[in-house]
């Protein structure tokens, strides 16, 4: 594991234990074992040995049964969940907390396909609570490396009805209808509820995503799994869960700009933005009231912020600086990459 985890000088707080004065926190990687999964993300993250197949690292989640747990700190082994029923809108803002209560709201993921991914659609919120009384899953990936050949699905290429979509799957056409994209390191695609998508081989993403584990499987490639079974598909529940519009361009288009914010992502959801930099770069969160989240996509640097804590934090690291946070300044010790995530 990467030594720097611990590296956290806290400001003094008389207080002790979950109700102590709140500082910027690291969490365990979750690492979950995928059939499609490759080595990558131990490599990235600096996880030694590095394990083979692993497919996804969750990163900061509040997922049931997935809870992350605190790594760094006086609050280290406390989850997720123990930390903001205590802190609550000090820990995430007063208006998250009236929007999602003890649940933590987005699920930051890495993603390492070394195969193709199943193609999927993901219900919206309305949708969700109908079914399953959950959260939609709106999200968004960035692409940190791909490999030259490798390619994503997202939306649709040509229109579709409701009846076509079961007919295709049917008879094995359904990506003939999708939008393929030829990927490389900093693209970036927006994926609201409903737009088909898929994740295909040679892809290494940073996923941002509502806090929710609901996934219609539309169409497997007739692969088996190690049974000899076809994996289940969900063609009847995505049938409804699918916006069949066909749209211009599902790629996200912006021009990074070094030493200044890059605005990558909005919605209701949260708000992604770019931090390119090699030179200190000061944040202002006083007028926020959410949490923010910093994932650092390649280099390293130092986090200090307006209550003296000062942090490490190198790539493939994700930290939550909480919302009563005011100002952090980041000291980039080689030329730094941050995604920065909150909630408007």
């Amino acid at each position: 594991m990467n030594t720097n985890a611990n590296k956290l000088h806290a400001a003094q707080s008389p207080e002790k234990g979950l109700g102590a004065a709140l500082y910027p926190l690291k969490f365990k990687p979750i690492l979950r074992p995928m059939i499609w999964g490759g080595s990558d993300i131990c490599k990235f993250k600096n996880i030694e040995p590095v394990q083979d197949g692993i497919g996804e690292s969750w990163e900061i989640s509040g997922v049931r049964g997935s809870l992350s747990v605190v790594d760094n700190g006086e609050l280290a082994g406390k989850s997720i969940d123990e930390v903001l029923r205590i802190n609550r809108d000090r820990l995430v803002g007063k208006k998250v907390y009236e929007k999602f209560g003890d649940t933590f709201p987005l699920l930051i993921k890495f993603i390492d396909a070394r195969d193709d991914l199943s193609i999927q659609v993901h219900p919206d919120d309305k949708l969700a609570k109908e079914r399953h009384n959950s959260f939609g899953k709106t999200e968004m990936w960035y692409v940190i490396k791909a490999t030259s050949d490798a390619y994503l699905y997202s939306g649709f290429s040509t229109p579709i009805t409701s009846g076509e979509y079961i007919e295709t799957i049917e008879n094995n056409t359904f990506t003939d209808k999708l939008k393929r994209y030829n990927v490389k390191t900093g693209d970036v695609f927006f994926l609201p509820a409903g737009r088909v998508h898929a994740i295909g081989a040679g892809c290494f993403i940073a996923e941002i995503q509502q806090t929710s584990n609901l996934t219609y499987r539309i169409y497997d490639y007739n692969r088996k799994d190690a049974q000899g079974n076809l994996r289940e598909l969900h063609t009847e529940l995505a049938k409804e869960a699918i916006d069949y519009r066909v749209y211009g361009d599902y790629r996200t288009e912006y021009s990074a700009r070094p030493n200044q914010p890059v605005k990558l992502v909005s919605c209701e959801y949260f708000t992604t933005t770019l931090l390119e930099m090699d030179i200190p770069m000061t944040r202002h969160y006083k007028a926020l009231d959410s949490f923010v989240i910093y994932i650092c996509m390649q280099g390293h640097c130092t986090l200090k912020d307006n209550k003296g804590n000062s942090l490490f934090i190198g790539q493939g690291e994700t930290v939550l600086v909480p919302a009563d946070t005011e100002s952090t300044l980041i000291i980039p010790s080689e030329t730094t990459k941050i995604l920065e995530t909150f909630i408007k």
